[in-house]
């Protein structure tokens, strides 16, 4: 069995102008100071990486490995969520997320779209020259307007956003073969893979790819009310990285999963940090654990009430306490009384 790696943090929600949050080697101290062992890069924050410089020169990745080993921490991961949800969009969407892109490709679509599928060959590349064996991101979505059915979607409708979804995916899946790098899409509300049908129905259509696997996270599955448990043992080969991030889900007889439209306080499903929520950790440590489960457990942290910076410092405790050293024998060893194959026949009453 393999003992899980840990704690590391997604550097996403603490990004900012302000120090320590501003630069690479002073957010890396914080989180080591905070009990961390990795972090997760977020590649569009130019505060924390040059993804273009990443993937073509290796002396750059050199000195941000070393820079993160010198701050007491280790880099797990790259992540293109944001550029990922750029590679398919609904018009409905359009104006909302153009803000996930440069400003010279915004009100363009198809330059949008061209300029995120650069950057996930630029973090192929970057992953490959760091070391790296997974990526993180996201499907974006073109059927997600559609997916209450009402008034009824035309025949073929779904069959064929997930066709043209397929179509953009693919030469990105190849291109991070080519760089030995798994590329592990977030299971998530707002995309065309929110749960394991829909990734299954994508699955199919890039023919079982051996580098399209899933990013697993408890939390956008209790709030869809999935068995985030059986999941584990469903996708179990497809599982590559894990995102430790917890939620509640308290239906009332006013709302349900949809929430009303109301604020994140004020929702049925909302996020809450770890400890706070309703994920069963233990389980899910446990299964990792006997599963020899060969990746980092990563904060990401989100939550409509606590501070971000004691979400943080919680989290690094809440994980550490929680990974399983697993053992390297069996507990009842002592009673081993020795045996080989004609002791074995003679207690069977076979010779």
């Amino acid at each position: 069995m393999k003992t899980i790696k840990g704690p590391a943090i997604f550097l996403a929600q603490f990004a900012g102008d302000e120090a320590p949050f501003n630069r690479l080697d002073t957010i890396a101290a914080w989180a080591a100071g905070l009990g961390y062992t990795g972090v997760q890069i977020p590649s569009w924050d130019a505060r924390l990486i040059d993804l273009k410089q990443a993937a073509e020169s290796q002396d750059y990745c050199d000195e941000l490995k070393g820079t993160l080993a010198d701050n007491g921490v280790e880099l797990t991961e790259l992540s293109t969520h944001l550029q990922g949800q750029l590679v398919a969009v609904h018009p409905v969407y359009d104006e909302v997320f153009d803000g996930f892109a440069v400003p010279e490709v915004r009100g363009n679509p198809s330059a949008r779209q061209a300029w995120a599928v650069e950057q996930l060959h630029l973090a192929a590349k970057a992953s490959r020259n760091l070391g790296l064996t997974d990526h993180a991101t996201f499907s974006g979505s073109l059927a997600w307007p559609f997916l209450y059915p009402w008034p009824q979607r035309p025949a073929g409708l779904i069959e064929t956003a997930f066709d043209e979804l397929a179509r953009r995916w693919r030469p990105i899946l190849d291109a991070f073969d080519e760089a030995g790098v798994n590329l592990c899409y977030e299971i998530h509300p707002g995309e065309d893979l929110h749960d394991g049908i829909t990734f299954e129905m994508f699955l199919e259509r890039v023919d079982h790819h051996p580098r399209c696997h899933i990013l697993y996270d408890p939390s956008h599955l209790i709030l869809q009310q999935l068995d985030y448990l059986g999941f584990l043992d469903v996708y179990r080969e497809r599982i590559k990285m894990f995102h430790v991030k917890d939620a509640e889900f308290n239906p009332s007889p006013k709302q349900g999963i949809y929430s009303g439209y109301q604020s994140w306080t004020e929702r049925a499903g909302r996020f809450r940090s770890l400890g706070d929520g309703q994920i069963d950790f233990k389980r899910i440590f446990s299964w990792m654990a006997a599963h020899d489960y060969d990746g980092w457990a990563v904060l990401e942290w989100e939550c409509c009430l606590k501070h971000p910076e004691v979400g943080a410092r919680e989290g690094a405790a809440f994980i550490r306490d929680h990974i399983i050293e697993v053992t390297e024998r069996a507990f009842d060893d002592f009673a081993e009384a020795g045996s080989d194959q004609a002791a074995n026949r003679r207690i069977l009453g076979l010779d």
